[in-house]
């Protein structure tokens, strides 16, 4: 009895038929993240006084949610998630922090090539994909 084949999904990188996940969606995603952020640091700070507490929370969320699972709650929710462009896998926890801190300033999530690729996406090796 031989078990049937695992099938790998397609690297964004080489797949001629890569659509990636639209602004909306991740957009969507991040607001839901984000609120999810405010909610946990009024635990062990004021948001409202203290900026960097959400700011510090939203990282952490990105570290473990999208290296370990490729999702944060806000893109489960809105139905995307994070792959590494190269290989079509996750892109693991140091990948993951550093895109949250790329992301936290910004100006890198702006600038996005043809297939929807902010600065971020491209310095961590990562693509948004519909889930």
């Amino acid at each position: 009895m031989t078990n049937p084949p695992v099938e790998r999904p397609v690297p964004p990188a080489t797949d001629p038929a890569f659509k990636p996940a639209d602004l909306g969606r991740r957009f969507g995603a991040l607001v839901i993240d984000w609120v999810l952020c405010l909610l946990v640091s009024n635990f062990f700070a004021d948001p409202v006084r203290d900026g960097w507490a959400p700011v510090l929370v939203l990282i952490l969320v990105y570290g473990f949610f999208l290296g370990l699972f490729a999702q944060t709650p806000g893109m489960y929710l809105t139905r995307i998630r994070c792959l590494s462009w190269s290989d079509g896998g996750r892109i693991g926890v140091p990948r993951a922090l550093l895109r949250g801190v790329l992301l936290a300033l910004v100006v890198p999530a702006l600038i996005m090539d043809q297939h929807r690729r902010g600065l971020h996406d491209r310095a961590t090796n990562a693509a948004m994909t519909p889930a």
